[in-house]
């Protein structure tokens, strides 16, 4: 009997039933763990947890949660065992790869490899570059895009779209030898939708690649690789409602095959003996050295499937009704200043950050967790550089507190409550005597 027959008949009679949110649509939007979550506020008391920190890491999907507790009694170790425990893991591990291709709208061919997250998904790529590639890449990007590449062309942030374009045009045709353009899908500052599709043709009009930090993007929109012709795609399990520490590299094979093993262990090699290591030319293989996280793969694949099943338009429809509301509010309180690249009609997923008047970023954030149980993020949201040239600031150093700004980001869970709660914390707190 083969592990892929193992896997259906094992996991047919394994089925489980969640419970669903609400309908939008006609579609039943799937449940997040911890919606019923209380927590402290000033005063002692207990009240509903607003989680409007989505963009850091999004909460389980229910069907997640039930995948993982299905897989859990015949979890084994993958790839090299007899017993039926992990042959039937292996064969639930490979169907997450399948799962996590067809998500993306991948090529046939294209290799899908786990990583910890899209931080060590980009560097796994930036290990694996031809000899003197260049990287292109913009100072609007999160560290994990921007940090990784040995040699780099780094880009000023763009005053619109069509400077990002042409930008990236001018920038490869200014590099000689292998080439690649790095860039985000969305922001994970601004939520601005970036123009993936034009600035992949521009890279390959130059011979180039591009790989698209999808981090921000796969939680909120669909995103079909082979049509956008893209080379390469990351992004992260626990920003898209899987969070048991999975990420993808998803992309050509070559480059992948060609490159030193990223890890060097068992998995990674056909043979050992005394002088010499023969490693798998397989990608899949090469790059995934030690034992895989595979309650993460199954994680990340159910959540795919749930987001799949759930059809992409009910979820944009609830986002952009939720995202409108707030980004409505905010513009309300005097004080409030929202922080955007290229001007507030472009198009963007869930993700707003904004600046306080008379308030550190901390310290908004801080009442708004102890006197309202808002969880929002404040920083610099690994984006240093593009944050400081969104506030006008200067190089003050890693420490600097003025150069920071809040931001709030919604999901699946995300409630008008939770939204309403925000703007009215925020007039309140500029209210103060």
């Amino acid at each position: 009997m083969s592990a892929l027959t193992i896997f259906t008949s094992a996991t047919t009679t394994a089925a489980v039933t969640v419970p669903a949110t609400r309908a939008s649509g006609g579609r039943r939007i799937p449940a997040v763990l911890g919606s019923d979550l209380e927590v402290p506020v000033k005063g002692g008391r207990l009240v509903p947890y607003a989680n409007l920190d989505y963009a850091a890491s999004a909460p389980c999907l229910e069907p997640v949660s039930a995948a993982v507790a299905a897989a859990l009694p015949a979890y084994s170790s993958v790839h090299r065992g007899a017993g039926y425990a992990s042959q039937l893991t292996t064969a639930r591990y490979e169907q997450a790869r399948h799962t996590v291709r067809a998500f993306v709208g991948a090529r046939p061919d294209d290799s899908v490899i786990f990583t910890r997250n899209t931080t060590d998904a980009t560097n796994l790529l930036a290990r694996s570059l031809p000899e003197g590639t260049t990287a292109v890449v913009f100072d609007t990007e999160h560290h994990a895009s921007l940090l990784p590449w040995a040699d780099a062309v780094r880009l000023a942030p763009p005053a619109f779209p069509g400077e990002a374009v042409r930008a990236a045009d001018e920038a490869l045709a200014g590099i000689d030898g292998p080439k690649l353009l790095v860039v985000t899908a969305a922001s994970n500052v601004t939520g601005e939708l970036w123009p993936i599709a034009a600035l992949a043709h521009i890279a390959h009009r130059h011979g180039a690649r591009i790989l698209v930090d999808a981090a921000q993007l796969v939680p909120h929109r669909r995103l079909n690789l082979t049509a956008l012709d893209l080379d390469y795609v990351v992004f992260s399990g626990h920003k898209l409602y899987a969070p048991f520490g999975t990420g993808a590299l998803i992309g050509r094979t070559d480059w992948l095959a060609a490159a030193e093993p990223y890890l060097r262990g068992g998995g990674a090699v056909k043979a050992v003996n005394d002088d010499e290591t023969e490693w798998h030319t397989d990608p899949e293989a090469r790059h995934e050295a030690g034992t895989p996280n595979v309650l993460g793969a199954i994680a990340l694949a159910a959540a795919c499937d749930a987001l799949s099943a759930t059809g992409w338009s009910a979820l944009i429809r609830e986002e952009e009704r939720l995202i409108g509301r707030l980004r409505a509010g905010l513009a309300g309180i005097e004080g409030v200043h929202e922080l955007s690249l290229w001007g507030p009609d472009h198009p963007r997923v869930g993700i707003v950050s904004f600046v306080v008047d008379g308030f550190t970023a901390r310290e908004v954030a801080e009442v708004l967790s102890g006197e309202y149980g808002i969880g929002v993020r404040d920083g610099k949201f690994c984006a240093h550089p593009f944050v400081r040239h969104l506030l006008g600031a200067k190089d003050g150093g890693c420490d600097d507190v003025t150069a920071s700004a809040v931001r709030a980001s919604i999901g699946i869970g995300t409630t008008e409550e939770h939204v309403d709660r925000l703007v009215t914390a925020l007039r309140d707190l500029l209210n103060r005597d």
